[in-house]
């Protein structure tokens, strides 16, 4: 848990303002500033902010918020991450509670002040120095601007192997730092050089624009090592989980839920810069489960798949294609001309013409199919038996069964083959694939009811008093069996508040984690009031069976006398014939 102290210091110097600002456009109107409103679409502005307050409301849709809630809610980010976030930007360090096992190393606060003054002094050292020169006669051969390095902050790690080091030791940052950021290397002899050596460098930032590590690419043939190096794995840079061009794309992947997926860096910046700011690479592996996590998170519906112009480039569309449709996610490939990539396509041919690109993609099972039909001879019996029970077997194994029925009925009619073949009448219980013996050990129902009803105050409990009033009428805090949802329920109940004044005010051990926790769930914003009322039944009738319980095992325990036993079940008779109902204020034509 952060600590009190540190985290009314953040809330205290946070501007809401200017977190908003970089995601939607925000118009002054006297004391107010205007936009449209991000969470539901929109064409008259009606998300409000008022000059000097720390929460936004929405006329139109009710949503209501400070700057955690809207970083949760519109950059899909979890409560954790918004409060380190938040406090990077806006330069508070936090402290953590005692109690927790001491961390053994330098800070992540010092690893990125390590990276962003490497960043700066790279970018200098492009731009401003002899040596510089090569390397940006190479970027401007490849047709990117002074605008477009600048924007990107792109930048050139000389031959010299220990001025890097020097600079920052200079500026106060130790080896130590260096190492653990990924800046130097340190040989088993003790020698200390720069890691990266006579490189063009693009620096990997975090979703909010963080730097948290380096790609190096070599731009002559003579230097050593592959066409890109990456910095190792570090404790913020974790390459399976990093998506190069999130910070520049990740509003827009949020709000239209849907990403383009390229291969290499400057195919993702330059499509960023043509306006197609919803594009992401991976970052020097194979596109793997942990980007499309990353993506699912986002809540992305739809990824077209724009991979280079060549064999390799198709089998990895396969790939990475069967890794979004295992998870429910809609796939498009993108068919670039041979031996293209997006970057040369939109240099030689402009965005209209890649425009047109992704709105001809293919759907991915024709895509795949396809490509397969290029190995098989079709004709052949045993050849097309071959070619779909292979792709077959891949929708089988994705993890949604109305996607695996519909794609398998897509598939036979694609291949024009009798859909009963494929055992396709129905959705059988081979469809659900399982990958060992569930475990409800860790399921606290009680807890996820408990939730659910905090789920829906936090929501829209500032913004619809009428949702307050009928959490009032119905439960007390003896209705909660969980200590934390006991205990945050009883707070908001005293004031209605925003999740900042929550996370400092929740002392219950796991508190911050259960504000995560219960604002990581989606939710349907339409069917409000109702989901609120069903969950409050829901607690209402879990409390009236167990009256009835306690009743049923005071009668059985032997220990009454008839009277008291004729009494109690009077008591379960009456308890029966009388579920409990919500209470529901009454408003007069005058209210």
């Amino acid at each position: 848990m952060y600590q009190k102290e540190s985290l009314e210091l953040l809330r205290q110097r946070i501007d809401l303002i200017e977190v908003v600002t970089p995601h939607l456009e925000l118009k002054r109107t006297g004391a107010s500033y205007k936009a449209c409103c991000p969470f539901h679409n929109e064409q008259s502005p009606s998300f409000v902010i008022q000059k000097g307050e720390n929460h936004y409301h929405c006329y139109g849709c009710g949503a209501h918020g400070d700057a955690i809630a809207f970083m949760m809610n519109h950059l899909k980010m979890s409560f954790t991450d918004a409060i380190e976030t938040l406090a990077e930007r806006f330069q508070v360090h936090l402290e953590k509670s005692e109690g927790g096992e001491e961390k053994k190393g330098p800070g992540k606060t010092a690893l990125k002040e390590a990276l962003e003054k490497a960043c700066q002094f790279y970018q200098f050292l492009l731009l401003h120095t002899e040596e510089g020169r090569a390397p940006l006669a190479y970027l401007y051969k490849r047709g990117l601007t002074l605008d477009f390095i600048r924007r990107f902050r792109i930048g050139f790690s000389p031959e010299e192997p220990h001025l890097l080091q020097r600079i920052l030791e200079a500026q106060n940052v130790t080896v130590n730092v260096m190492e653990q950021a990924g800046l130097v290397k340190v040989a088993a002899n003790g020698k200390i050089r720069d890691f990266f050596s006579d490189r063009i460098m693009f620096p990997i930032c975090n979703g909010m624009g963080g730097v948290i590590g380096f790609s190096g690419r070599k731009f002559k043939e003579e230097t050593y090592g592959g066409k890109y190096i990456n910095t190792p794995e570090t404790p913020l840079f974790k390459k399976s989980q990093t998506l190069y061009g999130l910070s520049y794309s990740r509003s827009r992947i949020a709000k239209e839920r849907r990403a383009i997926i390229v291969e290499g860096q400057i195919d993702a910046l330059r499509l960023i810069d043509s306006g197609f700011d919803y594009t992401v690479a991976g970052q020097g592996t194979a596109f793997g489960e942990g980007h499309v996590k990353e993506l699912v998170q986002l809540g992305v519906h739809h990824v077209f798949l724009a991979l280079d112009g060549d064999d390799a480039g198709a089998e990895a569309a396969i790939k990475i294609g069967n890794l979004f449709q295992k998870k429910g996610v809609e796939v498009s490939v993108a068919v670039l001309p041979p031996r293209s990539d997006p970057d040369t396509l939109l240099k030689d041919f402009g965005p209209q013409f890649f425009e047109r690109l992704l709105n001809e993609s293919t759907d991915y099972l024709t895509f795949f199919y396809t490509r397969l039909s290029q190995k098989l001879d079709v004709d052949s019996p045993s050849k097309k038996n071959e070619l779909v029970s292979t792709i077959a077997e891949h929708v089988r194994s994705w993890e949604e069964p109305l996607m695996v029925h519909e794609s398998l009925r897509k598939l036979a009619a694609i291949a024009k083959v009798p859909e009963n073949i494929l055992n396709i009448g129905s959705m059988p219980e081979v469809f659900f694939k399982t990958t060992g013996k569930v475990n409800f050990t860790g399921i606290d129902p009680d807890r996820i009811l408990e939730i659910d009803l905090l789920r829906w105050l936090l929501l829209l409990g500032q913004s619809q008093p009428r949702f307050i009033e009928i959490v009032q009428m119905n439960l007390t805090e003896s209705h909660f069996r969980t200590p934390a949802c006991r205990h945050l329920f009883s707070l908001y109940l005293e004031k209605p508040r925003d999740l900042f004044s929550l996370a400092v005010d929740m002392e219950e051990e796991g508190g911050q984690a259960l504000l995560d926790e219960i604002m990581l769930k989606k939710v349907n914003m339409q069917k409000a009031e109702e989901n609120l009322i069903e969950t409050i039944k829901k607690i209402l009738l879990r409390e009236w069976m167990a009256q009835r319980e306690r009743i049923k095992m005071k009668i059985h325990s032997g220990q009454c006398t008839d009277d008291e036993a004729l009494e109690l079940a009077k008591q379960f008779d009456s308890l029966r014939k009388s579920p409990p109902e919500v209470a529901l204020p009454v408003y007069t034509a005058s209210t």
